[in-house]
């Protein structure tokens, strides 16, 4: 079979900085997959093992008294074929969802800090399965206050299930990968101590592969032995076992010897690697996306997508349990914005929401009916200072309207955007298309690149105190700084900014 050899070709005009790539090219046959930590499937069967475990150790503790003590009495006891299938289910889709998290991909959990982190995520996103089991039990012998005792079981079972796998994979029988790196200079000494403390495998770097005229430009003398220049390549690993050689060369001044390696590396029929930061950026990080049968370095403006896959979980619960203790709150505003003004009870209104699709948001309608239509003779009233639109005594506002924004209860229908995932319940506001074409400035817009939310920093900072630009910057703060523990302070936060009514129009 002939392969084709990784091009580095770059589009016309783009320079590549001097960084080093992680795309790793190897003679296989057939399509490529993403490097699987060892034994996947053993793991994944452990996973679904330490599921079911859980599940029966909280049974168990919760219900000690009620079990039979003999062995007859154990065995007499009733199993429903609802209980089985729940079972089974559970253990299908527990390492379903730790698949989807990268648990059992080795470049997504290299480090066992990084992998405790996706471990929490994913048992957290599982764990909405075990809800099933007391919203489905009859007896009531497993109540939902059970739920976080198995999320805890199960967290405990899969750390050790994973410290396991640690301990032996790092064992002193792991045979070392026989590496030369081809660099001498900042790249390969970074690369040099990269592998040294790779948890996944063991190294022997067997020496360095250089060109003489590199030496001047930051050639380290510590990276020895010089073992041969890119044209003795071939012949080194002809006659040495090398098992994979780590290209830190850097592509502005080394297209051609980078292209030359991994052709070489290709005929010997040995792996080559080089970095994933071939070009220098300040927000976007890169991360390895395969489609197919072609690899590509995804440059990433938001957080990682396990991470955001646990805030949609958050925000799905959030929605339910908002909706049902404002429920008797939001029929009362029903009723009386239906008693104080004609109209319909909510209003829609197409937003700007993540990448700038658009979204139909709901709030209770506070202005009076076709108020939309009177905003063009009031423009020149305007009295924010960029795109956006506020008046502080706008005509079109309802009394009843007044009360309704400086509390935020007008916002409270979005939770139905939020269950529907269209918004979060954290994030940044979403703006009507009026005020987004009127946004100038394109860094503007990477406020757009997370889903918008309830309430964001703009909201428990002072909302209509604070002019556009400085809005701006709180949203993008937020993104370039997002995690749960901010996105939980915020929501912590927006109730005594809500009750304040501090800059609420």
């Amino acid at each position: 079979m002939r392969h084709h050899i990784p091009s580095l070709s770059l589009p016309d005009g783009v320079t590549p900085s001097a960084s080093a790539v992680v795309v790793t090219t190897t003679v296989s046959r057939g399509r490529r997959k993403p490097p699987l930590i060892r034994n996947a499937r053993l793991i994944a069967s452990f996973d679904s093992l330490g599921a079911i475990a859980a599940i029966l150790v909280v049974f168990v503790s919760v219900n000690f008294s009620k079990l039979p003590i003999d062995a007859q009495g154990f065995l007499s006891a009733r199993i429903t074929v609802k209980n089985i299938l729940l079972l089974i289910l559970l253990a299908i889709v527990w390492p379903t969802v730790f698949h989807l998290f990268g648990l059992y991909e080795a470049r997504r959990v290299g480090l066992f800090k990084a992998e405790v982190r996706r471990l929490l995520a994913a048992t957290t996103a599982a764990s909405g399965v075990a809800l099933l089991i007391p919203m489905t039990s009859v007896s009531g012998s497993v109540t939902l206050w059970d739920v976080p005792y198995f999320w805890l079981a199960a967290l405990v079972l899969g750390l050790a299930v994973r410290g396991g796998r640690h301990l032996l994979e790092n064992a002193n029988f792991r045979p070392a990968r026989r590496t030369v790196i081809v660099g001498t200079g900042r790249l390969a000494s970074r690369a040099f101590r990269d592998i040294r403390v790779d948890p996944m495998h063991r190294y022997d770097v067997v020496g360095f592969v250089d060109e003489p005229f590199h030496a001047h430009a930051g050639h380290d003398r510590a990276l020895e032995p010089v073992i041969g220049t890119v044209p003795q390549l071939e012949q080194i690993l002809m006659r040495q076992a090398i098992d994979e050689v780590v290209i830190a060369l850097p592509v502005k001044s080394c297209y051609q010897d980078i292209q030359r390696v991994i052709a070489v590396c290709e005929r010997a029929g040995v792996q080559a690697k080089y970095g994933a930061d071939m070009f220098e950026s300040t927000v976007a990080f890169p991360r390895y996306h395969a489609h197919g049968d072609r690899a590509f370095v995804a440059m990433q403006v938001v957080p990682d997508a396990h991470w955001l896959a646990v805030k949609r979980v958050v925000d799905v619960i959030g929605a339910v349990v908002g909706a049902v203790l404002c429920a008797p709150l939001m029929l009362i505003v029903a009723a009386l914005i239906k008693l104080t003004s004609s109209g319909p009870v909510v209003y829609a209104q197409d937003r700007c929401g993540l990448n700038r699709h658009a979204f139909r948001m709901y709030k209770f309608r506070s202005m009076y009916v076709d108020a939309d239509k009177l905003q063009g003779s009031l423009e020149h009233r305007n009295e924010a200072i960029g795109p956006v639109f506020k008046i502080r005594d706008d005509p079109r506002i309802t009394p009843l309207g007044r009360v309704l924004r400086k509390t935020s209860i007008d916002e409270l229908p979005q939770l139905w955007n939020v269950l529907v995932g269209d918004m979060s319940l954290v994030g940044p506001r979403p703006l009507p298309f009026r005020d987004v074409n009127l946004i100038t400035r394109p860094a503007d817009m990477r406020r757009f690149s997370m889903r918008p939310g309830l309430t964001c920093l703009w909201q428990i900072q002072g909302r209509s105190n604070i002019g556009f630009e400085r809005w701006v910057q709180l949203d993008l703060e937020y993104i370039d700084n997002w995690s749960l523990a901010l996105d939980a302070r915020i929501l912590l936060k927006t109730l005594p900014a809500v009750l304040s009514g501090k800059g609420a129009t």
